[in-house]
């Protein structure tokens, strides 16, 4: 009797704990399962994506080239060297001569624009009723128009004429201009050179390669 006793109450753990074991095996079946699944998965898209990204790679050198493509990767790496004023240094004034340095019709906006770059900037102080300004100031449009250097801007600046505007006549204070025709060099925020002598185009392109140059 008791033997059957214990076995009766045997029988319900060892079939308890077998049901249990089952369970956690089927639990472990399919996580494991899941993982598995995932993985592959994202094995499959990393390896689309890397597919299209050869496609469209391929496709570009096809198109541009090899040296094309070299080219604009350059460029794109010249671009992020550059500082913000060299990227965005536009003008409003009226461009006189110059094709690498530009010579302009003075306004304040431009002047302060030069004035935070590193640019050689040069200043005529030109008064139209003057006949030394009218003569002289087309061979310092053929200097500007000769050189190669983007390393400099002019401007013509109203001196004692009806065009001057405030910011012409401070400026002529700033830098102690006494007479039309006067040349003032500034770089770097200081003035350099300051000549009320009249040059021929053949001293304007010496002066200021003189300072680009050094």
């Amino acid at each position: 009797m008791m033997e059957n006793s214990q076995k009766g109450f045997i029988l319900p753990i060892i079939g308890a704990t077998i049901a249990i074991i089952i369970v956690i095996g089927g639990i472990a079946y399919l996580a494991n399962k899941s993982t598995v699944n995932n993985k592959d998965i994202n094995q499959t898209e990393n390896s689309t994506m890397t597919e299209e990204d050869k496609s469209a790679n391929n496709q570009m050198m096809n198109e541009k080239g090899v040296d094309s493509v070299i080219e604009d990767e350059n460029t794109t790496m010249m671009n992020d060297n550059k500082t913000e004023p060299e990227l965005m240094m536009t003008y409003s004034g009226s461009v006189l001569a110059g094709n690498s340095a530009p010579l302009l019709d003075f306004n304040q906006s431009d002047y302060e624009a030069a004035l935070k770059t590193d640019k050689l900037i040069v200043l005529y102080f030109y008064a139209n009723w003057c006949p030394v300004c009218r003569a002289e100031f087309p061979l310092m449009q053929q200097a500007f128009n000769d050189l190669n250097s983007d390393q400099v801007v002019g401007f013509r600046v109203n001196y004692n004429d009806n065009e001057t505007d405030n910011s012409e006549k401070n400026l002529a204070r700033q830098f102690g201009v006494a007479y039309q025709h006067t040349k003032v060099f500034v770089k770097n925020n200081n003035r350099i050179l300051k000549s009320p002598e009249g040059w021929d185009t053949g001293r304007y392109t010496s002066e200021i390669n003189k300072i680009i140059n050094q």
